[in-house]
């Protein structure tokens, strides 16, 4: 046998963005602005929803408390190991941890296609049939769905994640990207992936794009469904927010895992679209359209606040 074929390769070097101290500074800069504004802005939404008794009994807004803490998990599997690399000139991830981030990549990415589905069933019970959303979207069946959410993110990502584990590593060991994903990771196998890779993005690819296209389908109905001009304009504005956030999302995971393993120069790019900037843009998204969280937040504020001043006297 082939002394490169006996080599087990024990740890990845991810190539990240660049090699030169200057522009590596400034990227941590600004990525640790990214990072710290993702976690003030979702636990700030996360708070809101927990104690606001009139946001907290609603289906949609303790689905969107749950779509903050998966934002948070999924920016924090990457974002942490990305900022320590940009002071790291090896840039070094054992073997096991890079499964390990693997794995729970695909399974909070996943989790959170589901729950923006379920979300896009709320909204259309909401919007057309309002007289039984209660009834229909009750607490409990909230709970149901966001725990159908987690385990479905589950096992797809064991699937992922065994596919993976089973493959051959003897070098090389340059993951050509900022964190362990399946597409570069595979491409390092010394042994033909072709069959593998066509598994993964049937089970990748066919979730996202299957996920996405359930989501456009309900809301067009809600829209073919609406007659009136003004409840239409009403219905835009309520579910505005929710495409905007789905086509950041599925956009990019479609681009990257609904096609072959393939490299393009634009893939890093588009990864730190869907792992870093969007899980910081959704409660921006969010906050900024809906008149109800906003009024939550004022409210929590002022409380605060109220607190402070009667504890100092």
């Amino acid at each position: 046998m082939d002394e490169n074929q006996t080599k087990v390769v024990k740890e990845f070097v991810l190539v990240g963005f660049s090699q030169t101290p200057s522009i590596e500074a400034g990227l941590f800069v600004l990525f640790l602005f990214f990072y710290v504004s993702t976690w003030v802005g979702n636990v700030l939404i996360m708070v809101t929803v927990i104690f606001d008794n009139s946001l907290h009994s609603l289906p949609m807004y303790f689905l969107f408390g749950n779509l903050s803490f998966l934002d948070l998990c999924y920016s924090t599997i990457t974002t942490p190991k990305l900022l320590a690399d940009f002071l790291d000139n090896e840039k070094l991830i054992p073997y096991d941890q890079c499964i390990v981030q693997l794995f729970f990549l695909h399974f909070v990415g996943a989790a959170e296609m589901f729950l923006l589905t379920v979300m896009a069933y709320d909204r259309y019970v909401a919007i057309c049939r309002p007289l039984h959303y209660t009834t229909i979207m009750s607490r409990g069946l909230c709970c149901v769905l966001v725990a159908v959410s987690w385990v479905g993110g589950f096992v797809h990502s064991a699937v992922q994640t065994i596919l993976t584990i089973r493959l051959p590593f003897c070098g090389p060991n340059q993951v050509d990207n900022f964190f362990c994903d399946v597409p570069p990771v595979i491409k390092l196998a010394c042994t033909d992936t072709f069959v593998i890779e066509l598994l993964m993005v049937s089970n990748s690819g066919l979730i996202s794009t299957s996920s996405f296209v359930v989501l456009v389908s309900s809301y067009t109905t809600i829209l073919v469904k609406i007659r009136s001009k003004e409840g239409r304009q009403k219905a835009l504005s309520t579910c505005g927010s929710h495409l905007m956030v789905v086509t950041l999302f599925f956009g990019p995971c479609i681009f990257i895992y609904a096609r072959p393993f393939s490299t393009f120069s634009m893939d890093k790019m588009v990864s730190v679209l869907y792992n870093v900037i969007t899980p910081m843009l959704n409660p921006l998204i969010y906050t900024l359209r809906n008149k109800e969280v906003k009024s939550a937040m004022h409210k929590l504020w002022k409380r605060s606040g109220f607190t402070c001043k009667k504890q100092e006297t």
